[in-house]
């Protein structure tokens, strides 16, 4: 192993336009200045990024920074067709006087089975619409309907039985996954490593490697399947924000009661829960949620974050491989490090159950990331967000960089925890994924940007949990590891 890293992924500053040109090169309508996307002021009206930046390229395409022109044509389109939060019964007065009404919001299908209903319903909750006619056609040709529901425009009209959506344009990203890989082998690692910073909303200049490294591990549930992690940082590190604005496939739950039903399933209607319908299912600032039953809650989780299984009382059950995420707020003292220990002793009290932190992957330390500030987002050419949301899910399914972790990555020691080393060939596969979803890499790039920060993320849940359980303390402190030879 050579002693020091390759000159292209030095910390060598390259002039943004160089990389903003290539990037628009090997990309070409795929990639957009993210400046764009604050001076159309379009996220005020509450769509998420992905929703967003489709518009733009809808309604304003073109290269480099929105002009005035553009912000008004595009400000014009949105009043006209995204409802404002208070619109939802000025919508269904139109409907009621006989209008067709054309309206941008998501929606979501259901499937009702009982003896007095069996059909499909659309949706749309922006709107407070809950049974509205859709064709079997519309559930046919998109079929994500079902599941997490889409984004798209929709044509509604009222009829003796109710409102119909008539129409539906979604936002629809076409991801080649064999593309995207090749496209990496026109970057160099440090490119790369910005474009895809860029891409997530920040500004890779105003971070520095470690910390772009952590925030790169916020991606890590969109690549890998069953990526359970937890995320501690005070307010202001921007947690939740990549989760709200990269993919319709992640969903956060912010604030309000979380039941067994919402997160599993419903028993009485056989609805499933949000674990089966999306890849990544976020609960933000864990401490201030109310949980419905906890310990059923804590109870479903713990078999489903060990084996993949969603069932509840033994009347339903499926597999699933939805990640999950735990974001939460932690005090630090006067040098910017926590203020207690363990770290989870803020958490609500059956989240800190050892046996349910152990079944999380890791655990990223939001502390060690700079507060955001107007220099902290992204300003060059990145890729669109539901462009890259869907290459990162997409490399879900990508096995090969799975396989490859788990050949060249053993935990050493006179007794080796299993559950840590799955966490660290899991951890250190996904950041493959995502720095090299080419598979080229070097032995020394494979240690520093996968291996290394691997072993890190479980550390930390490592250490919490030798601290809270003295069962735990049977093993080596340490996670140590060793890369064996390709």
């Amino acid at each position: 192993m050579v002693d020091s890293l390759p000159d292209d992924v030095l910390p060598v500053t390259r002039a943004a336009a160089v990389l903003d040109d290539k990037v628009h090169e090997v990309f070409g309508n795929l990639a957009i200045d993210k400046r764009r996307l604050p001076a159309s002021q379009l996220q005020k009206r509450g769509v998420p990024a992905y929703v967003a930046e489709w518009i733009l390229d809808s309604i304003v395409p073109g290269v480099g920074p929105l002009t005035q022109a553009e912000a008004d044509k595009v400000q014009e389109w949105a009043g006209r067709f995204i409802p404002a939060p208070g619109d939802a019964n000025l919508i269904k007065n139109r409907l009621l006087d006989g209008e067709t009404v054309r309206v941008l919001t998501p929606v979501n299908v259901e499937i009702e089975l009982t003896r007095r209903r069996q059909e499909r319903v659309a949706k749309m909750s922006l709107l407070g619409i809950g049974d509205a006619y859709i064709a079997d056609t519309l559930v046919q040709h998109y079929p994500d309907l079902l599941n997490q529901g889409m984004w798209g425009v929709t044509q509604l009209t009222s009829t003796s039985e109710g409102v119909a959506l008539d129409s539906f344009k979604p936002m629809q990203a076409s991801v080649n996954l064999q593309l995207y890989k090749e496209a990496r082998t026109e970057f160099s690692l440090q490119e790369w490593r910005h474009l895809v910073l860029i891409s997530m909303g920040y500004d890779p200049e105003a971070f520095t490697e470690a910390e772009q490294l952590l925030l790169l591990c916020r991606l890590l549930p969109l690549v890998q399947k069953n990526m359970h992690l937890m995320e501690l940082a005070p307010k202001g590190t921007g947690k939740s924000y990549i989760y709200e604005n990269v993919s319709p496939r992640v969903r956060l739950i912010s604030g309000g009661t979380v039941s067994p039903a919402v997160l599993f399933v419903n028993n009485m209607s056989g609805q499933w829960g949000l674990l089966a319908r999306y890849s990544v299912v976020v609960l933000d600032e864990v401490q201030t949620l109310k949980f419905d039953r906890p310990e059923e809650i804590v109870g479903g989780l713990k078999g489903f974050l060990a084996n993949g299984r969603l069932t509840r009382g033994g009347l339903h059950e499926t597999a699933s491989d939805c990640s999950l995420v735990l974001l939460a707020n932690i005090a630090l003292d006067a040098n910017q490090q926590p203020l207690s220990e363990p770290l989870v002793r803020e958490l609500p009290a059956f989240l800190r159950e050892t046996a349910f932190l152990d079944r999380l992957r890791g655990l990223i330390p939001g502390w060690e990331i700079r507060k955001l500030s107007g220099e902290c987002f992204a300003r060059g050419a990145g890729l669109k967000a539901d462009f890259f949301g869907d290459a990162l899910v997409a490399l879900r399914n990508d096995l090969v960089h799975d396989q490859r972790a788990a050949r060249r990555i053993e935990l050493k020691g006179e007794k080796v925890y299993k559950r840590n080393e799955d966490a660290v060939r899991s951890i250190a596969s996904g950041l493959l994924k995502i720095l090299f979803p080419h598979g080229q890499v070097t032995d020394l790039e494979f240690e520093h940007y996968c291996v290394r920060p691997a072993q890190r993320l479980r550390q930390w849940i490592w250490d919490q949990l030798q601290m809270l359980d003295a069962e735990y303390r049977q093993y080596e402190s340490d996670i140590r590891y060793e890369i064996l030879p390709e």
